[in-house]
C-alpha cells in the first residue's frame, strides 16, 4: 500500500496571526473537529493557530474551511501525509499563551526571516558560508537532519534562545553579513527563530517554508540533502522521502524514538523501557508501565481502543 491510498489524511498546520478573542474561537473550533470525527491537537493564542489533525479527506476539509475563515487564517499554512489508521486517540483544542513556545515575548513572530520554497533549498544550504541551524531538538536530530546541520543539542525549544546567545560569537566569528538558514519539522519552530534572530540584530536569516515536511514530499530522494527520517508527534513516529511511515518506534516509558537497531538491545521491552531511561526509572514505574502495556495489548486483541496506554506516564 502506498502513502497515497492511505485511508486517513494527516495534517500539520499553523499560522502566525492576530486573535483578538480566543476563547471565543475555541468551543465552535472543537464543536467542528468533534462532529466529523477528526482527532489530534490544536493550540490557540493571541499570536495564531498550530496543531496537527487526522480524519477523512472530507471531515478534515470541513475542518480547515473552519480555520481559513478565522481572521488571518484564508492563506494557511498546511503539510500533508497519509496514514493506515488514527494516529491520534482523542481531540484537543487548547489556550496557549503562545502556539510555539520561545518564553521570548519581546519578539514578534511576525516579524520573520525569508521563506525559502523546498526546491530552492538545496542551493541556499549549499553556498559557502551558510550558517545552517537545526532548531529542533535533540532526540528529533538524533535520527536524521540535513548535512552538515548544527545541532543546538536543546532538550526545548525554550532552550533555543539560551544557546544562540552562548554560541553568537563562536558561529559568526570572521562573518561580517552572516547569513543563517534554520528549519525545522513543519515550519513553525524555524519561523518563530528567525523572528528571534531579527531581534537579535541577525538580518539575514532564512527558513525552509513547510518545514522538513514540505522537503521530504516535494524533493526526490535522489536530489535530497536530508540525512535519516524525520521525527513527528504522532503515532507514526517518523517519516521519510515521499512521506513514507519511517522505521522508528517510541518508547512509551520515555517518548523517545528507537530505531531497530535501538530496540535490539536488553534494556528494550515494549512499553516499559528502553537503553537510555531505563536507568532512569525504578522497578515500581516499570511495572507500571508494564501493566498499561498488558492492557493495550489486550485492548488491541479486541479491537478496542485503550487511550490510558498511549499516554506519556
Amino acid at each position: 500500500m502506498t502513502s497515497l491510498s492511505l485511508p486517513i489524511r494527516v495534517v500539520a498546520l499553523y499560522r502566525f496571526t492576530t486573535f483578538d478573542d480566543v476563547e471565543a474561537l475555541r468551543e465552535p473550533l472543537s464543536l467542528v473537529c468533534r462532529s466529523h470525527g477528526v482527532k489530534g491537537t490544536l493550540l490557540l493564542a493571541r499570536e495564531g493557530i498550530n496543531g496537527t489533525i487526522a480524519g477523512s479527506d472530507d471531515a478534515i476539509g470541513h475542518v480547515l474551511a473552519h480555520i481559513r475563515a478565522f481572521p488571518g487564517c484564508a492563506d494557511l499554512d498546511t503539510r500533508e501525509s497519509r496514514a493506515k489508521t488514527m494516529p491520534f486517540y482523542r481531540m484537543k483544542v487548547r489556550i496557549k499563551r503562545e502556539i510555539v513556545t520561545m518564553g521570548q515575548p519581546d519578539v514578534d513572530p511576525l516579524d520573520t526571516g525569508h521563506y525559502v520554497a523546498p526546491e530552492d533549498w538545496n542551493a541556499l544550504i549549499e553556498q559557502p558560508g551558510t550558517i545552517l541551524i537545526d532548531t529542533r531538538n535533540d532526540y528529533e536530530v538524533a535520527i536524521g537532519s540535513f548535512d552538515k546541520a548544527i545541532d543546538p543539542k536543546t532538550q526545548s525549544f525554550t532552550d533555543f534562545p539560551a544557546w544562540f546567545r552562548e554560541n553568537r560569537d563562536t558561529l559568526l566569528a570572521g562573518k561580517d553579513a552572516p547569513k543563517v538558514a534554520m528549519f525545522c519539522t513543519g515550519g513553525i519552530r524555524c519561523e518563530k527563530a528567525t523572528a528571534f534572530l531579527k531581534a537579535e540584530g541577525i538580518e539575514d536569516v532564512y527558513h525552509l517554508k513547510g518545514g522538513i515536511l514540505s522537503y521530504l514530499e516535494k524533493i526526490p530522494a535522489g536530489q535530497s540533502l536530508w540525512q535519516g527520517e524525520c521525527f513527528v508527534f504522532d503515532e507514526r513516529v517518523a517519516v521519510a522521502h515521499a512521506l513514507e511511515p519511517g522505521t522508528h518506534a517510541l518508547c512509551r516509558a520515555c517518548r523517545r524514538p528507537l530505531s531497530a537497531e535501538d530496540r535490539k538491545s536488553p534494556h528494550y521491552v515494549a512499553g516499559v523501557s528502553c537503553a537510555v531511561c531505563y536507568t532512569e526509572r525504578d522497578d515500581e514505574q516499570r511495572a507500571r508501565y508494564a501493566e498499561r502495556q498488558r492492557q493495550q495489548d489486550l485492548a488491541d486483541a479486541r479491537g478496542e481502543e485503550h487511550v490510558g496506554a498511549r499516554r506519556h506516564p
